[in-house]
């Protein structure tokens, strides 16, 4: 037999791999229409830095990251964020406010830390700690995370201090994000005990794990050639997939160079290329992956003499919608991680690139750097960057809206009228790089199951 999967990303690339283990005697094909393997995960090595285009890591406490690394003997190349920095903060203005001790999530449960912030006015302070005494809401029905927040602690704790971190994680809109699809056990938490605060207090100590978020030593690509390495029988085929159709005997791909015959399918592509592949096959399932929004974003590094950068004493901070700006986050790269920059450097990233706001891909990239650097001015930086990248990544960041969760499962359902067929990537549950993997495991453990199911 041949499954195809259509997609060389983290998420077709995990597929493939479990493809090869738990399907020995399957030919396996991987389609990539990119030069590079591994999606968003690129890096760069130039003058003794190492520059990430996308993610920078992932966070350790969702499982398939850790143990695929594990898996693929990288244990020894994990590292944890540097702990002499620990911290973040939020730009307001000029000023570089720190970010509360005692963050659950995006919710601060150190009420005393809160009241030493000045984050939050004492209007907004007061509002906050009255958050026990709000009634839950006892509708079933999906809200915001802008809605949850506002109702719960108030509008100036979400503008403030929560929309800035949800943004940092989905790039999104927090008042269009849906809270089922991104922050379920918030909603579980107020229904089991009729306040967040009330009910983040009573769970157990032990929280995170030491080190919340991990990267790889030599950036994030070594993930993706560390994957590409352990296949033994798949085969990469460079290649842009132009269609899917059903065959009396499984399916066929298109693509613009000819076509695949293939017993069964596994696509980890953007929901928008898969919507173009299934077209034709089941237009209600492509309907339903265009409806899926993606937003678009642009990671500007700068590089500078390591006196050039002030002394956060923190990773780097967040930059709230309120603000204006098209800038989302910056992070002090060598600050945060070990052997970004070499001795006497220091390395800075700008994420740029609201959903709903400004188109920056139009932009060269002298305006992305010059954007960049005007962001870094706000907090004291004049210096030139002795050197500069610019990633861009259109129609990147998949935009789980009010009704992602009841589209995702019409998603499901559809897929039961093709056996064989299955779907994978940051498009349905999850947009890190664990749940990408493991969506890439699920799918590749499904095929096989389907395809055993089918009669002979």
């Amino acid at each position: 037999m041949r499954i195809v999967v259509v997609g060389g990303g983290i998420s077709g690339l995990a597929a493939a791999r479990r493809l090869e283990a738990i399907d020995p005697g399957t030919e396996i094909v991987v389609i990539e229409r990119e030069d590079a393997l591994g999606g968003k995960l690129r890096t760069e090595h130039v003058a003794g830095f190492v520059v990430e285009a996308a993610p920078d890591s992932f966070l350790a406490r969702k499982p398939r990251g850790v143990g695929l690394c594990d898996d693929l003997g990288l244990s020894d190349e994990l590292i944890a964020r540097r702990p002499e920095n620990h911290g973040s903060f939020v730009r307001r203005g000029h000023e570089l406010l720190p970010l509360p001790e005692g963050l659950t999530g995006m919710i601060p449960t150190n009420l005393d830390a809160l009241d030493e912030s000045a984050l939050l006015s004492g209007a907004g302070r007061a509002r906050f700690r009255e958050e026990p005494n709000v009634s839950a809401l006892e509708s079933d029905e999906d809200e915001s995370i802008g809605s949850f927040v506002s109702r719960r602690f108030g509008r100036e704790a979400y503008e403030a201090l929560m929309e800035p971190l949800v943004t940092g994680i989905y790039g999104g809109d927090g008042d269009r994000l849906s809270l089922a699809a991104t922050f379920p056990q918030l909603r579980a938490v107020e229904r089991a005990s009729g306040s967040v605060l009330r009910g983040l207090s009573a769970r157990p100590g032990g929280g995170e794990p030491t080190a919340p978020f991990l990267s790889l030593r030599s950036g994030m690509e070594t993930l993706v050639e560390a994957l590409v390495r352990s296949f033994r029988r798949t085969r990469i085929e460079r290649a842009r997939a132009t269609r899917i159709r059903t065959t009396s005997s499984g399916f066929d791909v298109e693509l613009d160079g000819g076509a695949l015959e293939a017993d069964g399918v596994v696509v980890a592509t953007p929901a928008h290329v898969t919507a173009e592949l299934l077209a034709e096959l089941d237009p209600v399932l492509a309907d339903e992956h265009t409806a899926i929004p993606y937003g678009s974003s642009v990671v500007v590094t700068l590089a500078f003499d390591s006196g050039e950068l002030p002394v956060l004493e923190g990773y780097g901070y967040v930059v709230p919608r309120i603000e204006g700006t098209d800038a989302l986050a910056c992070t002090w790269s060598s600050e945060k991680w070990e052997g970004r920059a070499p001795d006497g450097a220091a390395l800075a990233r700008v994420y740029l690139g609201r959903f709903g706001g400004r188109d920056l891909l139009r932009a060269d990239n002298a305006e992305l750097i010059s954007v960049a650097r005007d962001e870094l001015r706000m907090v004291g930086v004049e210096a030139t960057p002795a050197l500069t990248r610019v990633h861009r990544w259109p129609l990147a960041m998949p935009q789980y809206v009010l009704g992602h969760p009841e589209r995702v499962a019409r998603i499901e359902d559809a897929l039961g009228r093709h056996p064989g067929l299955e779907l994978a990537g940051a498009a349905y549950r999850g947009v890190g790089i664990p749940d990408c993997i493991a969506s890439g495991e699920a799918a590749a453990e499904s095929v096989v199951r389907s395809l055993a199911a089918a009669p002979a």
